[in-house]
This record gives structure tokens, C-alpha cells and sequence, in this order.
């Protein structure tokens, strides 16, 4: 079996393709973040600080592997100038 074929049997499982769809929105909004957090010049701790939250919120938001609530991520695009 190839891996195409393993993966479209995998996403018959209702469980588990809503994880792996959760996964990839997770990854795409990390790299959107981390991009956006790079040509604002800030750190983690910088940005975190503007968001009143502590630097490892920021890094789990980052990392992808978790999908940032609406309200975190508002204050965090307020915070950038960005949307």
C-alpha cells in the first residue's frame, strides 16, 4: 500500500480526520504567527508581554501543535498591526 492510498483510508475515520485537519490549521497559523512576530523585530518574551500573557503561550501558539482560541489570537494580530 502506498502512502497516498494509507492516508485516504486513515481520513474514512471521522476521529481522525478531524485531528489531522486540526493539525494542519494548528501548523499554518504557527508559521503565520512566527513570520509575523520575525518582521514586527519581537521575541516571544517581547510579544508576549504585549499581549499579557507569558512567553510559553506564545511558543505553543508557534509550535503548532495545539489550535490558538479566536480571542488569543485577536490580541495577538492587535498587537502586531496585523489581521
Amino acid at each position: 500500500m502506498d502512502l497516498k492510498t494509507f492516508e485516504q483510508k486513515l481520513l474514512k475515520d471521522p476521529e481522525f480526520k478531524k485531528e489531522y485537519y486540526n493539525k494542519d490549521l494548528a501548523f499554518e497559523i504557527g508559521q503565520m504567527l512566527i513570520e509575523a512576530r520575525i518582521i514586527k523585530g519581537l521575541t516571544q518574551t517581547k510579544l508576549a508581554v504585549m499581549v499579557n500573557t507569558k512567553q510559553s503561550g506564545i511558543a505553543r501558539a508557534e509550535n503548532g501543535s495545539t489550535l490558538p482560541s479566536l480571542s488569543f489570537l485577536k490580541k495577538i494580530a492587535e498587537a502586531l498591526h496585523t489581521h
